[in-house]
């Protein structure tokens, strides 16, 4: 598969549509391979998504250069799939002696042939992803279904219990279809202790509740499942045992301030924060925010339904309807998405993911030179402040959309100075 500069200037040059300028060698990469058919619409994919020029040459170079290994490797188009992505990505950059111009970067890379397989999948030239005989992730999607419609469980929460459960179907089944009634108590102690070696007891706990959310939905089913329950090992997790973590007031402060010229998307970043501390937010509210739910005039916030499985109505504090309403003016791009918070590079009109609020807290922890790194602590500083003030407990609970009264006792311990009023004397002692 050698093949020389002066060679490759001999092929006709083929210009696709949104096509940025290649250098020969890309373009005849290109113009040889299978995919040469699909470059147009991948163009047009990316100029539609506003990616910048730049950008589209590097994902386009990227192409081109998996394009070149597809045939090297004499991978047909019908069976290119993620394992082939992986393949390109851990066996040939690390080693590649192809010639210039190629990227070599990992992450380059990969962002550039997930847009590619996405737009192969679409026009079906490529089985998606359910299609290849992939049993486990038809199971998971019924169980996902489950917890949804059944269960009222938030997003969030089903994304982590079918992670695990993928782990444990994929390590009995892998790609075979899934037969419940071969599925023995034996099987899962091992999957159960295999995973309890090293992690903590909520962790433990965590992975055995969604192996029993999982067996109840087969039950549902009319699958037999109470051996298979009883094999599920019992986690000493006492419910509110610890203390919540919960900054102080002077570290809060800090890390709002921190939000200044030289912060990327700073606006952005400080509104997100002032939600997650003025309202006592989750990263997936926030993420979740839409323009339709702020009422300007009435002064409050529609939280639609989360985790508590109900819509709710918050009052937007001032401070925080300021910092809302600058970002919208002036830092917000123009965007079909009506997400309050949105993307400030492209794709632009995709919503953000609740990584990104993760994101910007953990930096601005650094930026504060601060210890903490958990967004969830802001939520819990709220919770502390409400109760200094002397709020009830109960409308403590109601802000922080809490189902049980129970989830929101934890933070009467952090109230010090209460709990000394109410605390007996030590037994014989003088006082």
């Amino acid at each position: 598969m050698q093949e020389t500069d002066s060679a490759l200037r001999r092929k006709p040059t083929i210009i696709w549509h949104h096509q940025p300028r290649l250098q020969p060698n890309t373009q005849a990469w290109l113009a040889r391979s299978t995919l040469s058919g699909y470059v147009s619409e991948y163009c047009s994919y990316l100029h539609s998504r506003r990616y910048s020029e730049y950008t589209r040459r590097i994902y386009l170079c990227c192409v081109a250069h998996f394009a070149r290994w597809m045939r090297k490797e004499r991978i047909q188009l019908t069976t290119l799939d993620k394992r082939a992505v992986e393949r390109f990505l851990s066996n040939h950059l690390p080693h590649c002696d192809c010639p210039e111009p190629v990227r070599k970067s990992r992450h380059e890379n990969r962002a550039a042939l997930v847009h590619l397989l996405k737009i192969l999948r679409v026009r079906g030239a490529i089985a998606s992803y359910h299609v290849r005989q992939n049993y486990v992730e038809g199971e998971l999607a019924a169980f996902d279904q489950y917890m949804e419609q059944t269960r009222g469980l938030a997003r969030n929460t089903r994304n982590q219990r079918v992670h695990i459960v993928r782990w444990f179907l994929t390590e009995l089944f892998c790609s075979t279809p899934v037969i419940f009634a071969r599925l023995t108590p034996i099987d899962i102690r091992r999957f159960m202790l295999n995973r309890m070696s090293g992690w903590s007891a909520g962790s433990k706990h965590v992975i055995a509740g969604a192996l029993r959310c999982y067996l109840k939905f087969r039950a549902l089913a009319g699958d037999e499942v109470r051996t298979l329950l009883a094999a599920i090992p019992k986690v000493a997790n006492w419910r509110l045992a610890a203390l919540p973590e919960v900054p102080p007031e002077a570290e809060v402060e800090r890390l709002l301030q921190s939000f200044d010229q030289s912060v990327p998307s700073t606006k952005r970043g400080y509104a997100m924060v002032r939600c997650l501390v003025d309202l006592g937010l989750r990263s997936s509210e926030v993420v979740d925010l839409q323009l339709d739910n702020i009422d300007w005039r009435e002064g409050v916030i529609r939280l639609a339904k989360g985790k508590s499985r109900r819509a709710d109505i918050l009052p937007l504090p001032l401070e925080t309807g300021r910092a809302i309403a600058d970002y919208l003016v002036t830092e917000r791009p123009k965007t079909t998405n009506r997400a309050v918070f949105v993307r400030h590079k492209a794709p632009f009109d995709e919503p953000i993911k609740a990584g990104v609020v993760r994101q910007v807290v953990r930096k601005a922890y650094q930026r504060c030179h601060s210890s903490h790194t958990r967004v969830h602590i802001l939520r819990h500083s709220m919770a502390s402040r409400l109760l200094r003030a002397g709020s009830p407990l109960k409308e403590i609970a109601d802000i922080l959309r809490h189902r049980c009264l129970d989830s929101s006792t934890i933070y009467t311990k952090v109230d010090v100075n209460r709990l000394s009023a109410v605390a007996l004397p030590w037994p014989s002692s003088a006082s």
